[in-house]
Parts: C-alpha cells; sequence; structure tokens
C-alpha cells in the first residue's frame, strides 16, 4: 500500500518532467517550428509517465504560445510546434525550471500581486469564461483525492484564472511559476492537523472567488483571493511573513 500511495503522490507532478523534457529540446533547438511533436501515447512510453502528465506539459506549452494542439485523428493531429522560445519567452521557460529553487515568500508575494490582478480584471469583465475553474473545482470535490491530487488541481485552478484573464503575460508567469506553487502548498501539507477541514475551506474559498467574480465585485475578488493564498501560506508556514 505504502508504494501505490507514494506512485499516487509522484504521479501529478510527473507532467514537470515531461515539460523540462520538451523545453530543454526547444531551447537546444533540436526541435523548431513545424517539427510535430510525438503523439501523447509515445511520449509517455520514452518518458516513463502517464499520458495525463503529457497532455497537462502540452498544455503549459500551449499557453506559452510555443505549440498549437489539434484533437482527432490523421496528419494534422497532436501537437506541431509554432514558435521558438527567444528572449523573454526562453526566460519564462528556464522560470518554470527554476521555479521549485526560488524562495517561498518570494513566490506568495508574486501571487498576491498577480492573482488579485488577475481576480478584478475577471469582475470587471463582461461575462468572463470561467467554465475551466469550475470544472476543476467540480474535479476537487471528490473527497478520494489524496493531497497531493487535491493541491494539483488546485494550481491548476489558479492557472485557469489566469488563462481566462487573456492576459498572456501573465498566465506564461503563473505557468512558471506553477511547479514552484504546488511544490510548496504540498510539501507544507504535513503541517495541517486536519485536511479534511482545511481541504474544505479551500473549496469554499475557491467557490467564493467565482462567486464574487460572478458578481461583478471587483473588490471582493481581490480580498477574497489574497486571503485565500495567504491563509494557507500562514497554515503551513510556521513562522509567515506575509499578510
Amino acid at each position: 500500500m505504502g508504494d501505490d500511495a507514494s506512485a499516487r503522490s509522484i504521479e501529478p507532478r510527473a507532467w514537470q518532467a515531461v515539460l523540462e523534457h520538451l523545453e530543454r529540446k526547444l531551447l537546444d533547438g533540436d526541435l523548431a517550428p513545424g517539427d510535430r511533436l510525438p503523439g501523447e501515447r509515445q511520449l509517455a512510453t520514452d518518458l516513463g509517465v502517464g499520458r495525463s502528465s503529457v497532455r497537462e506539459a502540452l498544455r503549459v506549452l500551449e499557453v506559452l504560445g510555443l505549440i498549437r494542439t489539434h484533437a482527432g485523428s490523421g496528419p494534422t493531429a497532436g501537437a506541431i510546434i509554432i514558435a521558438t522560445p527567444g528572449g523573454g519567452m526562453s526566460a519564462l521557460m528556464r522560470l518554470q525550471v527554476a521555479a521549485n529553487g526560488f524562495p517561498v515568500d518570494d513566490i506568495v508575494a508574486t501571487r498576491l500581486l498577480l492573482e488579485a490582478h488577475v481576480a478584478g480584471d475577471l469582475a470587471a469583465a463582461t461575462a468572463p469564461d470561467l467554465g475551466a475553474a469550475e470544472r476543476l473545482l467540480d474535479a476537487m470535490d471528490d473527497t478520494g483525492l489524496d493531497p497531493a491530487e487535491f493541491l494539483a488541481l488546485d494550481a491548476a485552478f489558479h492557472l485557469a484564472l489566469a488563462e481566462a484573464s487573456g492576459n498572456q503575460v501573465v498566465t506564461a508567469t503563473m505557468a512558471g511559476l506553477r511547479s514552484g506553487i504546488e511544490g510548496y502548498a504540498l510539501a507544507g501539507h504535513a503541517r495541517i492537523a486536519d485536511w479534511a477541514g482545511t481541504s474544505a475551506r479551500l473549496r469554499a474559498e475557491h467557490r467564493g472567488v467565482l462567486d464574487a467574480i460572478r458578481a461583478a465585485d471587483a473588490t471582493a475578488a481581490r480580498t477574497r483571493i489574497h486571503d485565500h493564498i495567504s491563509g494557507y501560506y500562514a497554515e503551513i508556514s510556521p513562522d509567515p511573513r506575509l499578510p
């Protein structure tokens, strides 16, 4: 049972290995615009991960504007490289690789700035598309999730809000920080005495953020996302330095 539990805790983050593999090929010039990536099944086999991890890595690359994916079958199916990571984009890709080494205080401070901005913008927008964020919250209601699975979905929810904002720079930055966000959230969960209670609170806070956005209440949306991020950090940190 212990081995199975360990596998479940590792698998939600296996997408990072896929992403780093593809990033390195892009940065080294082994992949170029017009090249087509191997299929999901082939990448999963080559890298020893699940197909869901491959899909997650491709999703991040698509957010960064480096690939375009086509569903279905045939010669146009799969993912094709549409851009090379130069200049700032290259820096953002390296940010993704380096994120786990950043000080947690710095990651949290950056999240507070970016995500409050995102929540406020979404509340001010006309009919923002929150469908992806809503589906992630529905998935998080599954009581059978272990903490690693729950927190992987949690990080995906915050990225989905950034994507919904339409700000490509903020979205790319959040995608770059995602592994660091998920990493500190998972590393600190062991300090939580009542995980069931905390996870229920986090779900309610997520819903509260979406409610404020739908109500076009930018002030409440910004406040709720700020309190949500800083509240979890305070719970898992023995000496939090952020409000």
